[in-house]
């Protein structure tokens, strides 16, 4: 059997368990095996953990369904596993360089050992120096093997589960494992502590523990912190049965009650009804267990133990100043100009929300655009009962659709519709002070798939961090959020790492492609005239993405003598990126300026083939099944200054020129559209078109808007069955 088992629960953290999972797998001790805990075999993580499995045979991937939470993941975990010793991980940490040869040398030392308590670094997630808790705890403890007698304090429930490693027999003679519910770690670690016979302990680092942003589950409000009491119970009650000694269980009482009082102190993580009932119980579990001659701890903590004791609520809430007000955070001061509209946008605060209210944004008001306006649609179809107000900046106004209903930036009723909206859906981010209201419901689509950095993952790019600003703004920005769409499970595990936050994924698909399935062919020749694409040319869309390290709009490559070199029947569409289109045009020629058009997707249709750089419009195009080339004559200096999640030049979705003339060449002789492209391509579309099928403004619609249960939400079709509208060029693909 492997030395090691190493069990890894990946819940909500699919974007950084490649970090946990690479972490190991580089030990240069190699007797172990690596389980990690997912979902369901559905889920990103267990995606990216079949990955693993399939590179290398010591990854055993499991499963546990998410209402099984922490501790059923983990005990599934255990029962799969097959060591002699057991570690957990969360699915964000990391076990630190040399780790296993270090625990490996400690046991050989010592000899077998029920449990090796270990050293770990809690690691700020985002600045802040790394503090290792269990240090001062380990610090005066014997050097070699020794019984739980020799080291009272080691009660097992300051540590987490991770701080440790279990000999996994030791575990299966006295049925250990985690407590259902919240504070598991506290339950197990008790539990452990109280039936081990030999323990020792490791004064080294080997697991590096990331905090996460939301924090711990253990800090958020809910009726859950009575689970603690719980536990107290259990742990108390189970030493009283082993009959440890009065210094065990004095350490053990202290420790409990000091995370009873913490909580009962904290006014924000119980509701006001429950504070009394908790408090009456921690009471009588610290009246029926306390030990005989139990010294109470000096100050105000001893004043605490006794107000407790005593079950005094009145005073312990006096002592404590609970009795101040404590009620949701006062609203921030928003940020409209001008003191009248500030007073406005304060007054509309104060009345209730809307709830047949929403409003929609796209890219910083540019117009009526991108998902956000393909949701409004399909909920003026479902949904006719909400009404829906789309914002965009004054120079957009009139260029709305006939019917639409909008505000205009910085307007009063701007500020009124922000204020009172049930609803509200954004492909990017609403203003600064617009104010997160209990009761209404944040949707950001976003506006494309990953390949550049994104978010806080921007921050180690100092061209790009300058541009963006405040991390700390943009992270209070992310906190309104409450739904995060994505088009594929790269995406899904890409903005979970870029943008840390509390909101739910919704694997739906881009709206916005919904009409890559649903447009006809009368449609593609309609938008082709539109534009002015002549008949029965091949009209090729460059469509270039914005580099952080250039000022204004560059094209690139000569696109005339690329379109003499490509072939006579060959026009090119130019979308210059969003940031460029309200500047001059550039078209002339077989060059035809498409930057202003309000829809990218009608631009998509129409094209035959699409060129681009590192624009995230290649995943979008990508659901035509068209061909797609890759310009990347500067694919190093755009990864050095911008940095991306992945190698395109590695994987892309079709050939990938360097210089002008390998361009023009791969039209010329229509390598573009040959068997091999379609190959790269179809690979491309597995891995990025998972969730785009034609309906997800309508899942979307259905959720939010509708309240219908996941369950009852339409299912994603699989890619072979789906027919994307269909292409109007002449030329016959090889």
């Amino acid at each position: 059997m492997p030395r090691f088992s190493i069990i890894v629960p990946s819940h909500g953290v699919a974007g950084r368990l490649s970090l946990a999972l690479d972490s190991v797998l580089a030990q240069s001790f190699g007797d172990f095996e690596l389980i990690p805990v997912c979902d369901a075999p559905e889920v990103p993580a267990a995606a990216v953990a079949a990955g693993y499995a399939e590179r290398d045979s010591r990854v055993r991937p499991v499963h546990s369904p998410p209402s099984a939470g922490l501790a059923g993941a983990r005990n599934r975990g255990l029962r799969a596993a097959t060591g002699a010793y057991l570690l957990f991980l969360d699915g964000d940490d990391r076990l630190a360089p040399g780790a296993l040869t270090a625990l490996d040398a400690r046991l050989t030392a010592t000899g077998d050992v029920d449990v090796l308590h270990v050293e770990h670094e809690r690691t700020p997630w985002w600045e802040g120096e790394p503090t290792n808790p269990a240090a001062p705890l380990l610090a005066k403890t014997p050097k070699g093997a020794f019984s739980p007698v020799e080291a009272p304090q080691l009660t097992g429930v300051q540590l987490p589960a991770w701080s440790a490693v279990y000999r996994r027999a030791f575990l299966a003679e006295h049925g250990l494992v985690f407590p259902e519910g919240h504070y598991t770690d506290l339950g197990f670690g008790g539990l452990t502590a109280l039936h081990a016979t030999r323990i020792a302990v490791l004064r080294t680092v080997v697991v590096r523990h990331l905090l996460r942003r939301q924090g711990s589950r253990l800090n958020l409000p809910g009726e859950h912190h009575t689970e603690l009491l719980d536990r107290v119970a259990e742990l108390l009650t189970r030493a009283a049965e082993l009959e440890v000694s009065a210094e065990r269980a004095g350490a053990l009482f202290e420790q409990l009650f000091g995370a009873v009082l913490k909580t009962a102190a904290h006014p924000a993580r119980l509701p006001g009804r429950r504070r009394r009932a908790f408090f009456r119980r921690a009471g009588k579990l610290y009246r029926r267990h306390r030990p005989a001659g139990l010294r109470r701890p000096g100050g105000s903590l001893g004043v605490q133990h006794r107000l407790l004791a005593a079950g005094a609520y009145a005073a312990f809430r006096a002592l404590r100043g609970a009795n101040r007000s404590v009620s949701a955070a006062a609203l921030r001061v928003p940020r409209p100009r001008g003191l009248r509209t500030r007073l406005f946008y304060r007054r509309q605060l104060r009345r209730r929300v809307d709830p047949g209210l929403a409003v929609f944004c796209a890219y910083w008001g540019r117009g009526y655009a991108c998902s956000p306006a393909a949701i409004h649609a399909k909920a003026a179809e479902l949904a006719p009962h909400i009404r829906s107000v789309f914002l965009v900046e004054p120079d957009q106004a009139h260029a709305m659709p006939e019917g639409i209903d909008h505000a205009v930036i910085g307007s009063r009723r701007y500020w009124q519709v922000l204020a009172r909206a049930k609803y509200l859906v954004n492909n990017a981010n609403f203003a600064e002070g617009v104010v997160k209201r209990a009761g209404s419901v944040h949707v950001q689509t976003q506006h494309g798939t990953p390949l550049k950095k994104m978010g806080v993952d921007q921050s180690t790019y100092p061209v790009v961090a300058a541009a963006t600003g405040s991390f700390t703004k943009l992270l209070g920005r992310v906190d309104r959020w409450d739904y995060n769409l994505s088009s594929n499970t790269h995406s899904t595990q890409m903005w979970e790492r870029a943008f840390p936050g509390r909101y739910e994924h919704l694997e739906y698909g881009y709206p916005r492609n919904d009409v890559f399935y649903t447009a006809t062919a009368d449609d593609v020749s309609r938008i082709r005239r539109e534009l002015g694409v002549p008949q029965g040319s091949t009209a090729v869309l460059y469509a270039p993405t914005h580099r952080d390290y250039q000022n204004g709009f560059e094209t690139g490559p000569d696109l005339e003598a690329f379109c003499a070199a490509a072939g006579e029947n060959v026009v090119v569409l130019l979308r210059a990126h969003y940031f460029y289109d309200r500047g001059t045009r550039r078209g002339s020629g077989r060059i035809i300026d498409v930057t202003a058009h309000r829809s990218s997707e009608d631009v998509c249709l129409a094209a035959d083939a699409l060129i681009t750089d590192y624009s995230s419009i290649m995943f979008d195009y990508a659901n035509l099944d068209r061909p797609i080339v890759v310009y990347a004559d500067d694919w190093d200096v755009y990864t050095e200054t911008r940095g991306v999640y992945f190698d395109l030049m590695a994987a892309p979705p079709g050939p990938v020129a360097r210089t002008p003339e390998e361009l023009a060449r791969v039209f010329a002789d229509g390598s573009y559209a040959s068997a091999g492209s379609q190959d790269l391509r179809a690979a491309f579309r597995s891995r990025f078109c998972q969730f785009d099928d034609g309906r997800a403004a309508e899942r979307v619609v259905r959720r939010v808007l509708l309240g219908e249960p996941p369950e009852a939400i339409p299912p994603v079709r699989p890619l072979a069955e789906r027919v994307p509208a269909p292409a109007a060029s002449t030329l016959v693909r090889s």
